[in-house]
């Protein structure tokens, strides 16, 4: 499902709303202008991408704010102008507030805000505040693989359900394990994370559950494990599928009689901790090799959530990248943005190392780009051969065949930029339409829009529609 595009925008003055207005259509969005109180048909936050609020609405502006959570709930917002220019806000309202942009706008500072607002939406919503953006901010993403996450997560996390979390390195496999945790009745108890795959097997059991002093050489006091610290909370068991056979064998116990002992103890100690665990084998084809008991499978798989790798959802890397950046910004840790021919450049490698490796590589552009925007020629050349750049010439080598190309030139005279941007949407439009056979829903979907929007377009355009051209 397509991100929405309306922007409902509130200015009072309206040199100022015509100014926002054409800033905001030049960004594709669909700003709707409401100079006064809202009336009825904008008191939901259904469809909307973002409020735009610009100060200077009448002695109403502290309620319009401070009501938003009832008006709204859930719709990001966008404040234009100074400090002073708005009246202090209730600590439900801030929760809604993305971004905070000066005027007179600028293009990086307002295109920012849009991404944050992006962002929300494609996170469903601001419901609950800033929590709920907080708890999903690293699963971002509009594809529908990422989406089907985020409900499963709210499924699950309601029970005490074991869960079994599998992919590639680099997925997200502990990210999703966290929100469980935080969004389960568990969260103000421990979450406790091992890696099963980095402790030595003589010392795992040990690691999990403790040891009593003197039960072997070294151990000079006695030690909890990671069972009775996590007590109340949730357990995460990553790369469960590199835990030895006679481990296996010790938690398969824990989990079916809910209590264990320490190493060197016969005291039975009982747990109260939900097991989540991870792997990125194929944990069948083990048990069919005899490297992992069936037993234990059935006792994990109660809830099996499969991550995608990144390379199955590219359309939601600016997403991702937009949050990497403000991340680092938030951290203090520098900032960097991304040129068109960078960001065609990322779209098209396929990420074997997936979201962990987009986030190295952020941190690198960081560093080495402080505060600049970088191009594909700035990208390390793993990223050039998809991208068509030739390091030789110092650009793309060839432009696609159907005429696109990475940075149109400008001709001698100058041009008309609105003509330009509109015979560009037009030819878009009849692409997607000759693409789709005519069905306008498909096309639509082809270009990341409403079908009702599109429509809109097609008749601002004269751009006939299928059944308008259907002989009777």
């Amino acid at each position: 499902m397509p991100l929405p595009t309306r922007v409902l925008l509130f200015a009072g003055q309206p040199e100022r709303a015509t100014r926002l207005e054409a800033v905001l259509e030049f960004l594709e969005c669909e700003p709707r202008v409401c100079p006064t109180m809202p009336d009825a048909e904008f008191r939901t936050g259904d469809g909307w991408l973002a409020w735009v609020v610009s100060g200077c609405v009448g002695e109403g502006l502290s309620d319009l704010l401070n009501e938003l959570p009832e008006r709204a709930p859930g719709v990001p917002v966008v404040l234009i102008g100074a400090e002073g220019d708005f009246p202090p806000l209730t600590k439900a309202a801030q929760g809604q507030v993305v971004r905070r942009v000066n005027f007179p706008v600028r293009y990086p500072e307002l295109i920012d805000a849009l991404r944050s607002a992006r962002h929300a939406v494609a996170n469903g919503g601001l419901h609950g505040g800033a929590r709920s953006l907080e708890l999903f901010r690293s699963l971002v993403g509009n594809n529908a693989l990422i989406r089907r996450i985020r409900r499963l997560v709210t499924q699950v996390a309601a029970t005490d359900a074991n869960v079994l979390i599998l992919g590639e390195t680099g997925t997200g496999k502990e990210v999703v394990a966290r929100n469980i945790h935080c969004a389960s009745s568990r969260r103000d108890r421990p979450f406790v994370a091992v890696n099963c795959g980095a402790i030595p097997a003589d010392l795992l059991e040990s690691e999990l559950f403790g040891h009593e002093k003197g039960a072997f050489t070294g151990a000079l006091t006695a030690r909890q494990g990671r069972f009775e610290l996590a007590e109340g909370g949730t357990l995460f068991l990553d790369e469960i599928g590199d835990m030895p056979l006679p481990m296996q064998v010790k938690l398969l116990r824990v989990l079916q009689e809910r209590a264990f002992e320490r190493v060197g103890s016969s005291r039975s100690i009982s747990c109260n901790v939900r097991i989540i665990a991870a792997t990125h084998r194929d944990l069948e084809a083990a048990i069919d090799g005899a490297e992992f008991r069936a037993d234990l499978y059935y006792r994990l798989n109660v809830f099996p959530i499969e991550m995608p790798p990144l390379r199955q959802r590219r359309d939601d890397l600016p997403l991702l990248i937009s949050e990497l950046t403000s991340r680092m910004e938030g951290e203090g840790r520098g900032s960097v943005r991304l040129g068109e021919s960078a960001m065609r450049a990322l779209c098209a490698y396929p990420w074997p190392g997936n979201v962990r490796e987009l986030a190295n590589m952020i941190e690198r552009l960081a560093i080495m780009h402080p505060g600049d925007t970088v191009e594909v020629r700035d990208l390390p050349a793993k990223f050039h051969q998809g991208a068509g750049f030739d390091p030789a010439a110092g650009a793309v080598a060839d432009a696609p065949e159907d005429g696109w190309s990475a940075e149109p030139r400008l001709p001698e005279n100058g041009m008309d930029l609105k003509d330009y941007l509109n015979e560009l949407e037009m030819g878009l439009i009849r692409r997607a339409l000759d693409e789709s056979s005519g069905v306008v829903a498909q096309a639509a979907k082809l270009l990341g829009m409403r079908r009702t929007t599109l429509v809109e377009k097609m008749r601002k355009f004269g751009i006939s529609r299928p059944e308008d051209t259907t002989e009777n």
